[in-house]
């Protein structure tokens, strides 16, 4: 399951790739800037960060632009299997986006920064909302997979942190506080719109883990004594990255598996990537549904 050195090529006018602290503010900016380029000046108001066997939701917005990472000052592809590699900007229901079609994550060799760098240039190009997946695997054994989780709160197990080393204050304080980094408004605004579309969803705390191996049945009891519900590796630094900033955050997770020690059977990214697939139109479903509520609640403006 894909859950959670720096990227190549420079960035930010002195040579500061995004994986570093010094020169982030100028990293973001250029990327920004050639993001806008090329998209013809498309303002976005809501960040879709998707995770495995999610990207092809990205297929469904109205098009203005779709951009590969490799023509994006500071963004690299993923190496891992159902991350495509592109931004594409457009519309769906109303509500003006951009989609990650496929992340880095830590296990690939790079930093938190690094990972929370496009999240970074999404909220720099306007996002106000930014909407983070994941595949994860079910922590709560009463979750069949194939369950949708919308995250009330995390751990972070990653041993990284985003924001380490120093601070540009034009990002954001030293220290962010993150009592609400899923903001509870927003929450409840999914809750009301899966409640409306008939669409079942769960409500729990998810844990980061470094990766690339599954967790240990051990670890897996740790976890859940912890409270955690589901378990991935990706997902927490774009968040506090978002937050940082001072954009909002909708995190949800796709269950798909359960954790080691759990069934006693063994798991497989191909498991993780067919479970998405299949719910993938419960999914688009849920999402359609979210942007929907945003832009009649006004959250949007």
């Amino acid at each position: 399951m894909t859950r959670g050195g720096a990227p190549t090529g420079s960035a930010g006018g002195a040579g500061c790739s995004p994986g570093e602290s010094s020169g982030m503010y100028e990293a973001v900016q250029t990327a920004a800037k050639a993001i806008d380029a090329a998209s013809g000046g498309f303002t976005p108001r809501v960040g879709l960060i998707l995770g495995s066997g999610l990207g092809g939701s990205a297929d469904q917005l109205a098009k203005t632009a779709a951009i590969d990472y490799a023509n994006i000052p500071g963004f690299v592809a993923s190496t891992v299997h159902g991350h495509q590699g592109r931004l594409v900007l457009g519309e769906r229901r109303g509500a003006r986006c951009i989609a990650m079609q496929g992340r880095i994550h830590m296990y690939e060799g790079h930093t938190a920064a690094a990972v929370a760098f496009p999240a970074r240039v999404m909220v720099a190009l306007g996002a106000k909302i930014v909407i983070v997946t994941n595949a994860a695997g079910g922590l709560n054994p009463r979750w069949s997979p194939g369950t949708l989780m919308l995250i009330r709160d995390h751990l972070d197990f990653l041993r990284d942190h985003p924001l380490r080393g120093p601070n540009d204050d034009r990002l954001g304080p030293r220290f962010p506080d993150m009592t609400h980094a899923y903001a509870p408004e927003l929450r409840t605004i999914v809750k009301e719109a899966a409640a409306t579309a008939k669409i079942a969803l769960e409500d729990g705390v998810y844990v980061a883990m470094p990766g690339p191996t599954y967790e240990t049945p051990a670890e897996v009891q740790m976890l859940q004594r912890l409270g955690a519900d589901a378990t991935g590796m990706s997902t927490v630094p774009e968040v506090i990255a978002v937050r940082h900033m001072g954009a909002r955050v909708i995190g949800l997770s796709c269950i798909t598996n359960h954790a080691a020690g759990i069934t006693g059977d063994e798991l497989s990214h191909d498991e993780v990537t067919a479970t998405a697939a299949r719910v993938r139109t419960t999914f688009e479903a849920l999402l359609d549904a979210t942007l929907a509520a945003l832009v009649g609640r006004g959250e949007l403006a």
